[in-house]
C-alpha cells in the first residue's frame, strides 16, 4: 500500500508553521507537510507504513471473541459487563515537528483502546489534585471517601494511598462490579489456590490489574462528584479539539447514587467491556498534549510536575510510571527508542508512542504483540533526518 494522505471527514490544514512547539491543531483540522520538506526519507518512512499494515495483529477483530478465548479462557469471572465492538483494520498516523507526515488505514474509526483508557483515568485523577480536590498523592484513599462508602475499610485496604492506586501496586483485596481482585491474572497452581493469595504491603508490589484501576476509577468520581467523562470533556477533550465520537463506557451494574444523582463509574480499560472507544486523530491529539508537555495554547491543561511524577518510575517497577505511562528506561521495553520515550499501551495492541527527542508522535492501531512496535519504532526513526538513537 503506498503512503497517503486521506482527505475525509477530517480536514488537514496546511501550514508554514516555523516553530513546531507552537503549532496546535485546530478542531477538525491537522497541518500536512510532504515528509521531504523536514527532510524525512520518504522511502523509508514508506517502509515503516508498509510495516505498520503488515504487522496488524492476526487475532479475531471481533474483541468479544478475543476476549472470549485469551482472559475469558483462563480466568473466573470473566463474563463480558460492557459494551464491545468488532475493530477496524490496522491504522495509524505519524507526526513530526507538529506536521502529519503519514497515515494508513481508517482512522476515523471509533474502536475500543482498551488500557489507553487508564492513562485517561490518571489524567483525570491528575486534575483533581491539580485543583487540590486531592490534597497530596500520599493521603490516604479512606480519608476522601463519603460516609457509608467502605472500600478502604480493615487493616490492610486502610493502608492505600493515592499513589499505589495510580502505580497499581494497592494490592487492594475485595469485589467490585461482581469481579474479585484475585480473579484478575489469578496466583496459585490451581484454583483453589486463587482466593487464598499472598497478601502484599500496599506500595511493594506492582501487579496489573483491572479492579484496582476500576476502583480508582470510582474513587475518584466520589471526589470529583460528577461523572468522569464530563469531566475529561470539560477539561482536556473539548480544550484540545477532539472529536464528539469518543465515548468512554462503564458496566452494566457499574452504577451509584451520588448527590441523589445515578452516575455510572467508568472502567479503565476493555478486560470486560466498556473503557474509551476512541479514533486515532483523538488519540493523537490527547498524545500530544503530552508531547507539549500539557500544554495547548497559551493554557497549562495538566500541570508539569504532574507529567514529571507520571512518567517516573515506581520502586516496585522502574518500567511503569502512573496506569499507564511505560517507560523506557535504559532502553530494555524499546531498544530502538531513545531511553525517555513514553508509550501508552493498551491490549489489541493500541499504542501512543511519545518521543520528545525527536519531537515525534505516532498513533499505531491493532498492531501484533510481539517486537512489532519497537521494529515500528525503529523503521520510523530511520527514517527521520537526525534521530537521538542514530
Amino acid at each position: 500500500m503506498k503512503l497517503y494522505f486521506a482527505f475525509t471527514t477530517v480536514a488537514l490544514l496546511f501550514s508554514s508553521a516555523s516553530n513546531s512547539a507552537e503549532y496546535f491543531p485546530p478542531a477538525g483540522q491537522w497541518q500536512q507537510k510532504p515528509a521531504a520538506e523536514l527532510k524525512v526519507n520518504t522511502v523509508l518512512l514508506q517502509q515503516a507504513v508498509d510495516y505498520a499494515i503488515k504487522a496488524e495483529n492476526n487475532a479475531d477483530p471481533d474483541q468479544a471473541i478475543v476476549q472470549a478465548t485469551t482472559f475469558g479462557a483462563k480466568e473466573p469471572y470473566d463474563q463480558i459487563i460492557g459494551p464491545m465492538k468488532t475493530r477496524a483494520p490496522a491504522n495509524g498516523i505519524i507526526i513530526y515537528k507538529g506536521a502529519v507526515i503519514a497515515q494508513w488505514g481508517d482512522t476515523e474509526a471509533v474502536d475500543m483502546t482498551h488500557s489507553i483508557t487508564k492513562t485517561f483515568l490518571t489524567t483525570v485523577t491528575g486534575l483533581a489534585w491539580q485543583q487540590g480536590l486531592i490534597h497530596n498523592l500520599q493521603d490516604k484513599v479512606s480519608s476522601y471517601m463519603p460516609h457509608g462508602v467502605d472500600l478502604y475499610q480493615g487493616a490492610h485496604n486502610s493502608k492505600i494511598r493515592w499513589d499505589h492506586l495510580l502505580r497499581q501496586t494497592s494490592d487492594w483485596q475485595g469485589t467490585l462490579w461482581g469481579k474479585p481482585d484475585w480473579a484478575d491474572r489469578p496466583e496459585g497452581k490451581t484454583p483453589a489456590d486463587w482466593p487464598h493469595r499472598p497478601l502484599r504491603t500496599p506500595g511493594s508490589y506492582y501487579k496489573y490489574n483491572d479492579v484496582r484501576v476500576n476502583l480508582l476509577a470510582l474513587s475518584t468520581l466520589y471526589v470529583w462528584r460528577k461523572p468522569l467523562p464530563q469531566v475529561l470533556n470539560e477539561h482536556i477533550m473539548t480544550p484540545i479539539g477532539a472529536s464528539s465520537t469518543w465515548r468512554w463506557y462503564g458496566y452494566d451494574n457499574s452504577w451509584i447514587e451520588l448527590d441523589g444523582q445515578k452516575m455510572q463509574s467508568v472502567s479503565g480499560g476493555g478486560h470486560w467491556g466498556g473503557g474509551m472507544f476512541i479514533n486515532a486523530w483523538d488519540l493523537a491529539r490527547f498524545g500530544y498534549l503530552f508531547l507539549r508537555d500539557g500544554k495547548w495554547q497559551d493554557k497549562q491543561l495538566i500541570s508539569k510536575e504532574w507529567i514529571r511524577l507520571a512518567s517516573t518510575g515506581g520502586s516496585a517497577n522502574p518500567e511503569y510510571g502512573f496506569a499507564n505511562w511505560f517507560l523506557n528506561p535504559g532502553r530494555k521495553a524499546l531498544p530502538s527508542a531513545p531511553e525517555t520515550a513514553v508509550t501508552f499501551q493498551g491490549a489489541g495492541r493500541n499504542i501512543i508512542y511519545i518521543d520528545k527527542e525527536n519531537d515525534l508522535l505516532m498513533i499505531a492501531r491493532w498492531i501484533g504483540n510481539g517486537d512489532e512496535l519497537n521494529q515500528l519504532v525503529g523503521k520510523v526513526l530511520n527514517a527521520l533526518p537526525s534521530s537521538t538513537t542514530d
